[in-house]
């Protein structure tokens, strides 16, 4: 395997020495330990940094090749930014989470176990080009972020958050593996680096519209766009570090991941940018306006982070424009600006958003509160956590000198030229964007203005405020010096990242040689996008001051069409379905319950012989049926009656050995002496077990004894008996190899052996009789303990 394999191993091998180092080494916070994880990680990545335009590194491992499943991992433009951000930041969080956490309160072996395991399967997600790969670290970043979400178990509203989270995201998953085997069903493949060369003979086939529907459902239900935004700010009951490292930077950017991917594939389709389009310009719009309404600081922040990944993606649809056919080259170029802008805005989202999140959970941690109702005026009792609040929300609103406000006017200029060049009937575009950001603007000042200045509130607090930490500084301070930086330097950024990015996601508008240039500037000229922020700023100020007066109109807001309220009651729902659903069949009597096993099987399993005509037996080779051979088969079918009519648990037992011993003697007739052999063994040994256990108990009642005639009964014995007769047949009539027994008779020149049943067992499937022994032995062990359990109860 390659360094880019084990790069995504490492988290996930480290995981082994966690539980080992919280035990023994308490007196060290484990996070010490995990944290040169994700710094060599980041070296390592960073060291392919920049990667030149459609230059990739790709390995692959074979996993299952006849099923076309390959561990490839590829590495260009595109993944390297999302690399960069999951182990970037996933290196100052572990930092800041040795702050945050006791090592004296908290389970921490569990919290990096978690966090390790989430870590490499968002590596797995971004590196993997084989799309079952993908779907596979896909679900194992639902299934890790759970954990995390409910890390704080013990807590009603954490268990809640992370049940909501998974299930939203893993019903995503769900639509977005349905939409690959389209995917494989139509092409061929499940690469796709194959896929994006025969994206045009793709786009022909009636799966395509389907699967890319399938495949948006997945990304939208990952990257929180309405309506399945609401599994978002229920999970802000995990811990902060886990907010500022899932929430920001890396989960909800999956889903951003996945539709930049297959924008070669589905981008130029109508059907592509309507959804993205409408349903990222709602997000925008629905989320900014709801988070005004919030009260807690993480709730807030929880809103903001769904209204910016709604600005994200809405400019994804808008670059998707480029890729459509019959556009001139100029056009595409202009419009191609928008995924450009995509992408700069993830980068700025994940720096600003990370201090943000970082910065309120300093709050949370010295205050012992997130409630804006009772912090105020704490700007001079902590002045770092001020000026980072400064950075983060300023760049939030999209002001200057901050990256935010360069990635804002990229995006009011990308739905500017929606209008210009498609249709004015798209108006409503910039203008539903221009409004979003309005509130934008208003919570972003509230963040600062509402938390450290106006009235300060002691006997509210838990704490007494003060600056946290330095460790728990740095991680913030970090990010907000890349937000600053990024607005006086962005080319950087632009030129060694963004432009060689724009390769992997319009290959098809770059002839080869062909470079994408740009040059973002702060100061671009009195230009449409300047004035439209402007506006927010002057409109936005006068908002946040008379909140007061307008802020009321969220008690309007119908409570039984809130989203929350109707996936509450959808579960509540089900549960009640469930619950009639069960009392129905779960009636304690053990004859119902074999009454459903038993026709679920004969209607499965024979309708499925008869349906499809699987049913064919060819007896003209067969050998002739001897009188012994029939009278074996009568008494066999005598002592099964008995079996069944007798009154007496002895005779029961005697009839039952007799079956046993018959079909022995069936063996001994085919010259099956070794079946025979173990058959009379197992056949005593189950005799001499049945009469030591039914010898102790008490005899059986008159009433117990009287069999009552029951019709279903009758039918449903013949009919499995005559289903797994039919199976039979099948199985004589369609043999399509060659029958394994002719490789058995050689037992004795492939294993030495001269017993053939000995060599099956002990030889060909060693392990399979080894692991038998294995349930045995523990069997036999429980059994053994719950004697002891007893018996020293009696002695008490």
């Amino acid at each position: 395997m390659s360094l880019l394999h084990w790069s995504v191993l490492t988290p996930f091998i480290s995981i082994v020495a966690i539980p080992l180092l919280f035990k023994h080494i308490r007196r060290i916070h484990t996070g010490w330990f995990v944290l040169p994880i994700p710094l060599l990680l980041f070296i390592f990545f960073a060291g392919h940094y920049p990667l030149q335009s459609g230059e990739s590194i790709v390995h692959s491992v074979a996993w299952i090749p006849y099923m076309d499943v390959y561990f490839t991992v590829y590495l260009d433009s595109l993944t390297l930014i999302f690399t960069l951000l999951i182990t970037g930041i996933g290196f100052l969080v572990v930092l800041y989470s040795i702050y945050y956490l006791s090592k004296d309160r908290e389970s921490l072996h569990q919290f990096y176990v978690y966090l390790l395991c989430f870590m490499g399967a968002m590596l797995g997600v971004v590196l993997s080009d084989n799309l079952i790969v993908l779907y596979t670290f896909w679900e194992l970043t639902s299934i890790s972020s759970f954990l995390l979400i409910a890390y704080w178990y013990q807590r009603k509203k954490s268990r809640f958050g992370a049940t909501k989270a998974l299930l939203i995201t893993v019903f995503g998953g769900f639509a977005m593996l349905l939409g690959f085997l389209m995917i494989y069903a139509a092409t061929g493949t499940l690469s796709i680096r194959e896929l994006i060369p025969i994206a045009g003979e793709f786009a022909e086939h009636s799966l395509f519209v389907p699967a890319m529907v399938l495949i948006l459902l997945g990304a939208f239900t990952k990257s929180a766009q309405f309506p399945f935004h609401i599994w978002l700010p229920d999970a802000m009951e995990a811990p902060t570090p886990i907010s500022a490292y899932l929430h920001s930077a890396t989960m909800v950017k999956a889903g951003i991941y996945l539709i930049a991917r297959f924008m070669p594939v589905f981008g130029g389709h109508s059907v592509w940018f309507w959804m993205i389009v409408v349903f990222g310009i709602i997000t925008l719009l629905w989320a900014s306006f709801i988070a005004v309404q919030q009260v807690d600081l993480k709730a807030m922040l929880a809103y903001s982070t769904v209204s910016q990944l709604g600005l994200i993606v809405s400019l994804f649809g808008i670059g998707s424009l480029a890729l459509s056919p019959n556009i001139a080259h100029e056009t595409a170029m202009l419009f191609s600006a928008a995924m450009l802008a995509a992408m700069f805005h993830l980068v700025n989202h994940s720096l600003f958003k990370g201090t943000l999140f970082m910065v309120v959970g300093i709050l949370d941690h010295e205050l012992g509160t997130r409630d804006i109702r009772k912090i105020g005026g704490l700007m001079s009792f902590m002045p770092i956590s001020f000026t980072l609040m400064v950075i983060g929300s300023f760049s939030m609103a999209g002001l200057p000198p901050f990256s935010g406000f360069l990635s804002k006017e990229m995006f009011f200029a990308s739905t500017l030229s929606v209008v210009h060049n498609v249709s004015w009937s798209v108006v409503w575009i910039p203008v539903l964007a221009w409004v979003a950001s309005l509130f934008t603007f208003v919570y972003s000042m509230v963040l600062v203005f509402q938390t450290f200045a106006g009235e300060y509130r002691p006997t509210m607090l838990d704490k007494s405020p003060r600056e946290a930490p330095v460790g728990m500084l740095i991680p913030p301070i970090v990010l907000a010096c890349l937000v600053v930086g990024l607005f006086f330097a962005p080319n950087v950024l632009a030129q060694g990242i963004l432009e060689p990015y724009m390769h992997a996601v319009i290959p098809h508008l770059l002839s080869p040689g062909e470079q994408f240039h740009t040059a973002i500037s702060p100061w671009h000229g009195l230009t449409g996008e300047l004035l439209m922020t402007i506006g927010i700023v002057l409109i936005g100020t006068i908002m946040y001051r008379r909140m007061s007066g307008w802020v009321s109109v969220y008690e309007y807001l119908p409570r039984k069409l809130a989203l929350n309220y109707l996936y509450e009651r959808l579960l509540n729902g089900l549960d009640k379905v469930s619950a009639k659903m069960t009392k129905r069949y779960m009636t304690g009597i053990l004859r119902h319950y074999f009454v459903y096993i038993l026709t679920t099987m004969v209607l499965l399993v024979g309708g499925s012989l008869l349906l499809l005509d699987a049913v064919a037996l060819d007896i003209s080779s067969n050998a002739d049926i001897q009188m012994f051979e029939l009278a074996i088969g009568i008494f066999i079918i005598i002592s099964a009656i008995l079996m069944i009519y007798s009154k007496s648990r002895l005779t029961s037992i005697i009839a039952l050995s007799a079956i046993g011993f018959l079909i022995a003697l069936f063996y001994v007739v085919f010259r099956a002496p070794d079946l025979a052999l173990t058959q009379l063994v197992v056949e005593t040994i189950s005799t001499a077990l049945f009469l030591l256990c039914f010898f102790f108990l008490p005899k059986l009642r008159a009433d117990l004894t009287r069999m009552k005639f029951k019709l279903t009964n009758l039918l449903i014995s013949v009919c499995v008996g005559l289903t797994f007769t039919l199976v039979g047949f099948a199985a004589l009539g369609h043999q399509l190899f060659e029958p394994i027994a002719s490789f058995f008779e050689d037992s004795y020149e492939l294993s030495g052996a001269k017993n053939i049943v000995n060599a099956i067992l002990v030889d060909f499937r060693g392990f399979d009789t080894m692991l038998e022994i294995v349930v045995l032995f523990t069997a036999g062990i429980g059994v053994f303990a719950l004697i002891n359990f007893r018996s020293s109860r009696r002695q008490r």
